[in-house]
């Protein structure tokens, strides 16, 4: 776990990472907005060698140029993202190599292993005229041995697109999840799950295990730092699920399936 929704995946011999965010602040600006409060779980400098990039969308606190700018120079990934997401990142990063496509489009990339784009509850923009001009998504990484799925931003809805996924794709063996960013419900229930919540989706999923991103790292919405992790145990007790299926995952956390 690097934080909020950065997830360093190392699976089939590829290194894969979702939605990097190394910088300071999720915002256009490097002055004002939503600050680090923890540390990247992974120094910059120490990462493997990056394959390949998931943009689930355009938000800052997912889409953080800056950091992909990093990564191009240094890496040369791969970058996978939802239709007009590719318009921010082929505009900011210099020579980027992107694969975009529409919800259920799978794309190839490397040793065996495909990312489908999922949907999910949620929406996008990147200034004050370009609200849901850009898709967003989720990812379900088929490998040879697993499956992993990376819901992305959501919110529960009626739960038909997660019990959709399961019929369509299976349940997966590891399922990110996310678990925070949530009060107050009136306004943020549309587009992001609180933990009870997260606990249905990993329920109508079928997942073997999940681990709980999207908490922790930026104070973006009104819950304490620590309540998603909180509320996440008292939701798994209250369904009779037993704590280690579901962790909230945190900035330097490892989780080793095998």
């Amino acid at each position: 776990m690097i934080g909020h929704a950065s997830v360093l995946i190392q699976v089939a011999g590829l290194n894969i990472l979702t939605d990097p965010v190394w910088s300071n602040r999720a915002s256009p600006f490097s002055f004002v907005g939503p600050k680090r409060v923890t540390a990247p779980g992974i120094d910059f400098e120490k990462l493997p060698p990056i394959d390949v990039v998931l943009v689930s969308h355009n938000h800052y606190d997912h889409l953080d140029v800056a950091t992909l700018k990093r990564l191009q120079a240094r890496h040369s990934p791969q970058m996978v993202m939802p239709l007009g997401t590719n318009v921010t990142v082929g505009r900011a990063v210099r020579g980027a190599k992107i694969m975009t496509g529409d919800w259920h489009d799978q794309f190839e990339i490397g040793n065996g292993v495909s990312v489908v784009l999922t949907p999910a509850n949620h929406w996008s923009a990147r200034g004050l005229g370009d609200r849901r001009m850009a898709l967003w998504s989720g990812f379900w990484i088929k490998t040879p041995r697993e499956s992993i799925w990376f819901a992305g931003d959501t919110g529960y809805g009626d739960g038909a697109i997660f019990q959709s996924l399961r019929a369509r794709y299976g349940a997966p063996d590891i399922a990110l999840i996310p678990i925070g960013a949530y009060e107050p419900r009136w306004f943020m229930a549309p587009q992001h799950v609180a933990p009870e919540e997260s606990v249905q989706i990993f329920n109508d999923i079928g997942a073997g295990q999940a681990l709980g991103f999207h908490w922790g790292t930026f104070q973006l919405t009104d819950e304490p730092r620590d309540e998603p992790s909180e509320l996440l145990a008292q939701s798994l007790e209250a369904a009779g699920i037993p704590q280690h299926r579901f962790w909230a995952f945190g900035p330097g956390e490892v989780y080793l399936p095998f």
